[in-house]
């Protein structure tokens, strides 16, 4: 095969040419520092990268939606303990409240300390996370959830949705409970049946806190009332069950009474210690049906303490009213701590999450990398190698173009 001279110049040009446009692509290459500038580059390599941008364009946007639900978490974690530490502070005075050496005046100024600590709870129940949202406002986090009326009763504005956020692909959080959960709500476990003293009792007998015997029964749910007959020796008392499921009404036989011994009321039991009149009844009534609203409970409890109390009849009334509202404090006082260990659990799950999230973000962004910039060792000594080549053929080009056959002949 004959190669002309002309053949053999473009052959070794083109060659050159194209040995210049790779020394030229992988200076761009060490420059910029990127590998994958257009498609044309590497068309399967585009196609993964931009995959992988808008992977981690997501991970971004979980990580911070991540941060903004364990800043909200915290806050009501923080919230919900100076709840608990009010309400225990609440506890402490009804208890004193109930020393039978206190007077009027005495039980008049802890009802004003109570007025304190109840503002106090609005105050904790309008609390805003770091955005200027209410944490206890349901879905009206721009509204002041809770507001005292004209006549001093504290309402509640805000609705019973709950805001959650999605923070990874197959995970959403709850970031906050509305009012209702936390104020006006009691826990499923650890309750209990709320005792009271009928409005005009007339004798001096006092209901106890509840007692549960068999918490699996059945009749635990029934609410119940025991009304009184006779007198002195002949006193008997009689227990009538409803349930509420289906408004069943059973009334049990008249039994004798005894002071201080204890009733049965399905799984659970009470005493009545004093001597009731005829005429006189207590309830027994379920936690989740009573009153649960704890400012409404506080106001109650204020109006009870600000109320003289003469007599024997009028002193056992007031301590059945102490025994009914301390057992509804303490059913909310669960009820918020209940709360609190499930956003302190919530806040375990975001944190778990966010680890995650940090370590798929962090493979993605190296998996981008590979894919995208450039591998200086590997770039450059492929750059020094076809810089060497393109030198040795433009110098073997020079030699054998001045090479000609008269220089033989000469």
């Amino acid at each position: 095969m004959r190669i002309s001279s002309t053949q053999y110049f473009n052959m070794n040009v083109a060659t050159m040419s194209d040995q210049q446009a790779q020394l030229s692509q992988l200076y761009a290459e060490i420059s910029s520092g990127v590998s994958l500038s257009t498609p044309s580059d590497n068309p399967l390599g585009a196609a993964q990268a931009v995959q992988l941008s808008a992977t981690a364009t997501i991970l971004s946007q979980y990580t911070s939606n991540q941060g903004a639900a364990l800043t909200s978490l915290q806050q009501e974690d923080s919230t919900l303990g100076s709840v608990t530490s009010a309400l225990q502070s609440i506890h402490t005075l009804v208890l004193r409240a109930g020393d039978g050496s206190l007077n009027d005046g005495d039980r008049g100024s802890i009802a004003t300390q109570l007025q304190s600590l109840r503002s106090q709870l609005m105050t904790l129940g309008n609390s805003t996370d770091s955005q200027g949202n209410y944490l206890f406002a349901g879905f009206q986090s721009t509204a002041q959830p809770y507001t005292t009326n004209s006549a001093g009763v504290v309402t509640y504005s805000g609705d019973t949705g709950t805001r959650a956020v999605q923070i990874t692909d197959s995970h959403t959080v709850q970031t906050a409970d509305n009012g209702i959960a936390i104020f006006s709500s009691v826990a499923s476990i650890g309750t209990s049946a709320v005792p009271a003293a009928t409005a005009g009792n007339s004798g001096t007998g006092v209901i106890s806190g509840v007692s549960l015997t068999n918490p699996t029964n059945p009749a635990n749910a029934y609410t119940y009332s025991i009304a009184f007959a006779g007198a002195g020796a002949a006193t008997t008392y009689t227990v009538t069950s409803t349930d509420p499921a289906t408004g069943a009404v059973t009334v049990g036989a008249p039994q004798a009474f005894t002071s201080g011994s204890a009733i049965a009321l399905g799984g659970q039991s009470v005493t009545i210690t004093g001597a009731p009149n005829a005429g006189d009844s207590f309830t027994v009534t379920p936690a989740t049906q009573g009153s649960t609203d704890v400012f409404a409970n506080l106001s109650q409890l204020i109006t009870t303490l600000q109320t003289p109390v003469s007599g024997a009849a009028a002193t056992a009334s007031f301590q059945s009213a102490m025994v009914t509202s301390l057992t509804q404090l303490e059913n909310t006082m669960n009820n918020v701590v209940t709360a609190q260990a499930a956003v302190g659990g919530r806040e375990q799950e975001v944190q778990a999450l966010q680890t995650v999230t940090q370590t798929n973000t962090l493979q993605t962004s190296n998996d981008l990398s590979n894919l995208t910039q450039t591998d200086m060792t590997k770039t450059i000594s492929k750059y020094t190698m076809t810089q060497a080549s393109l030198q040795a053929a433009q110098q073997a080009f020079a030699k054998v173009q001045n090479m000609s056959l008269f220089q033989y002949l000469n």
